[in-house]
């Protein structure tokens, strides 16, 4: 029972501190981690300059995450410029959970979204051949010519 309430004190938390921001909560949960050797932070620090929440800060010499303020988003892993440096784990609404740590590895999991999207908005324009061919059977039963 406490668990359950510590984790809705959690919830109520983020809700509270992603408000001002305007930014949308898209993922069920996540975590998120910096490795601080490979880090060239110091230099560039364009995942904090990128985080559209300011969950990244730079504090006693290296990157550092509030996770509560995290969206899990991946704009820090898309502008970080050391592969492997910056890794998101991610839940989604269905379940489905994703990892990335590469620029490369963002860019080809938003495709593979966005495919998604665009197939089933295409199937639900275009009848599948079977809809046509009950629907040209149809019309032809109707007195419709069929060519």
């Amino acid at each position: 029972m406490s668990e359950d309430s510590s984790e809705q004190a959690k919830k109520q938390r983020r809700k509270e501190l992603l408000e001002p921001t305007g930014i949308k909560e898209l993922f069920k949960e996540g975590s998120i981690r910096v490795n601080e050797h490979t880090c060239e932070g110091v230099q560039c620090k364009f995942c904090i300059k990128a985080c559209p929440t300011n969950a990244l800060y730079w504090s006693n010499g290296k990157i550092n995450v509030i996770e509560d303020l995290c969206v899990y988003c991946g704009a820090c892993v898309l502008n970080c410029m050391v592969d492997d440096c910056i890794k998101v784990e991610r839940k989604r609404e269905d379940g489905s959970v994703e990892r990335f740590s590469k620029p490369k590895d963002v860019v080809r999991l938003s495709e593979k979204i966005n495919a998604k999207k665009r197939s089933g908005r295409v199937q639900a324009i275009f009848p599948t051949i079977e809809r046509y061919c009950q629907r040209a059977e149809g019309d032809s039963e109707a007195g419709w010519r069929t060519k």
